[in-house]
């Protein structure tokens, strides 16, 4: 699974091709007429290979979304999920949910939508694929009518499934039945078939294009009509060239981080973002220092917070962010999430800025300067020295890397900066080997399940692919994790009961140490499109980007909401 660091800023082999000529003008690097394309970049590192919705966080961008869709979109601000390829659901006893589908959906061969392709989706997790854990809690799943589908649980896990349902994109049954474990895993899907308003166009090295599909279902069962006849995804080649293409409205929707661009809004009024003031745009994930808890000083919970009330987090903000993020709550929670968070816990137990308390705390826990060279040893008197990774070219978080390793030093903690290749930090950090590690590999969603099974997960693998890449073993916080997943989904106030005894556990060991919410990275260009989502009432509230998972909480309507300039 590739990481979803998405405000990345890395340099990428490619040729990026001029956008456009002009707002009425054709482009000159593809032929589509300027106002009924849409240009947008920051999601896609590398040029796009496959199209397989079941390869997670490896598909071109909108493969999942634009041809691929769920059967509920789910909205983060109002806790309520939507209807979207199924018509309705009902739980007929807390161990049976059954789906119908929407009437007329077919996918863009002409097939129509039916349970069967439920089934198939779901049953593709008997694969070894990154959704197989479902078949841990579902009994079976069938068509009970042509598009009716039953689910049947072994244990009632509403929370984990409703993120399933949510999340992930259904394939047909016709073209995907049959394939085999490689097929599932290993097949670019070339020609995707889908039931979502865009079709594919064409592809290069560089870019992604995406045709309107005028047939779909969404028009008329939702109102909802894609504006852009067109959808053209650049490929990032480094921030630089990102900036020069929305300065010159040559891109439209710009969803990487861009160092500077507060001046640019500031600057230029075509050029927009979801505030008007910092931080600019909404928070979209939590950025945690990780510690590995193999080490014999990070696994020890007194250095890690320690090392917590070490970090000056504003320092960070004001410095590479220039107050384009902030700081989280020390129980890593979104903002979405407020309700699921014990305040007054976090007032009692939680950890802030405070170099002198870190140094009280060392001191105590046995963490001294013996040898007066400025670092502390560990309490058996070994030289104790931690090495801080960052992928290279990550320039946010190579400077905040850079404060962290100062602060730490002034409380007497050795930290080096190390800045490798993000294909060998993904597989050092997955067999255990680092230090310390920046990660924010978990964002919104329908639930903050996610949130803590990314952080307890057990058992503990031999490789940590998708979760705990800390190795942090504590069955008290999976069990209660693993109630918050079987607590129904419109039970706020019990599944609240259970976050605020996983936050008892959270903040007295500080497993990993929440920093700050990284943005919603999103800046737009009016010059061709405006009426983009913003904290103004009169425009959309939806998200304006192309993020995998984005879509389905809600990203999708941005693309029927927003207007051609006149």
């Amino acid at each position: 699974m590739r990481s979803l660091r998405l405000p990345a800023v890395l340099t990428a082999v490619v040729l990026v091709a001029t956008a456009c000529t002009g707002e009425g003008g054709a482009d000159g690097a593809g032929g589509y007429p300027r106002n009924e394309t849409l240009y947008t970049t920051g999601t896609a590192w590398g040029p796009p290979t496959n199209w397989n919705p079941i390869m997670e966080g490896n598909y071109a961008v909108g493969t999942v979304g634009l041809v691929y869709e769920p059967l509920f979109l789910f909205d983060p601000e109002e806790n309520d999920y939507t209807p979207w390829l199924a018509e309705s659901d009902e739980w007929p006893d807390e161990n049976t949910h059954v789906i119908t589908l929407r009437e007329g959906i077919e996918w863009t061969d002409g097939e129509p939508l039916v349970a069967e392709d439920v089934v198939t989706t779901l049953e593709l997790g008997h694969f070894d694929i990154h959704y197989s854990n479902i078949w841990n809690f579902v009994e079976s799943a069938e068509a009970t009518g042509e598009r009716e589908v039953t689910v049947t649980f072994s244990e009632p896990r509403p929370q984990e499934w409703m993120n399933w349902v949510a999340n992930r994109a259904i394939v047909p049954e016709h073209l995907w039945a049959d394939k085999d474990q490689a097929q599932v895993n290993d097949d670019p899907n070339a020609d995707p078939v889908g039931t979502g308003p865009y079709v594919y166009e064409n592809h290069a090295d560089d870019r992604m294009v995406w045709r309107r599909n005028d047939d779909w279902w969404g028009t008329e069962a939702l109102g909802l009509e894609m504006s852009a006849t067109y959808i053209v995804d650049i490929v990032n080649a480094s921030n630089e060239v990102t900036m020069n293409m929305l300065g010159n409205h040559e891109v439209d929707m710009s969803n990487n981080f861009l160092p500077g661009i507060d001046q640019v809004i500031e600057r230029d009024a075509t050029i927009t973002s979801y505030y008007e003031e910092p931080p600019y745009m909404r928070s979209a994930n939590t950025a945690w220092l990780i510690p590995n808890h193999e080490h014999e000083a990070l696994g020890d919970p007194e250095f890690r917070r320690a090392l917590a009330h070490a970090i000056d987090i504003d320092q960070i903000i004001s410095g590479p962010y220039t107050n384009l993020v902030e700081a989280a709550d020390p129980t890593g929670l979104l903002q979405p999430w407020d309700d699921y968070i014990d305040h007054e816990l976090v007032a009692e137990e939680g950890f802030s800025y405070d170099a002198d308390e870190a140094v009280r705390i060392l001191e105590e826990a046995g963490y001294v300067d013996e040898d007066g060279d400025g670092y502390v040893e560990t309490p058996d008197g070994e030289p104790l020295s931690l090495e801080l990774a960052v992928p290279s070219g990550w320039t946010d978080w190579m400077e905040a890397a850079n404060i962290i390793a100062g602060n730490a030093e002034e409380v007497g903690i050795d930290v080096t900066p190390a800045f490798p290749e993000q294909d060998l930090l993904i597989e050092n950090f997955r067999r255990a080997e680092f230090d310390l590690m920046i990660n924010n590999d978990r964002g919104l969603s329908n639930t903050p399940w996610t949130y803590y099974d990314f952080i307890f997960q057990l058992p503990i693998r031999d490789e940590q692919i998708t979760a705990n890449y800390a190795r942090y073993e504590n069955e008290e916080a999976w069990e209660l994790t693993e109630r918050l997943a079987a607590t129904p989904t419109d039970d706020i106030e019990g599944a609240a009961e259970i976050t605020s005894q996983i936050q008892e556990i959270f903040l007295a060991d500080l497993p990993v140490i929440p920093l700050w919410y990284n943005g919603l990275w999103s800046q737009s260009s009016n010059r061709v499109w405006t009426n983009w989502p913003s904290e103004d009432p009169d425009t959309p509230d939806s998200y304006a980007t192309m993020w995998n998972n984005l879509y389905q909480l809600g990203a999708i309507y941005t693309l029927a909401e927003i207007e051609p300039v006149e």
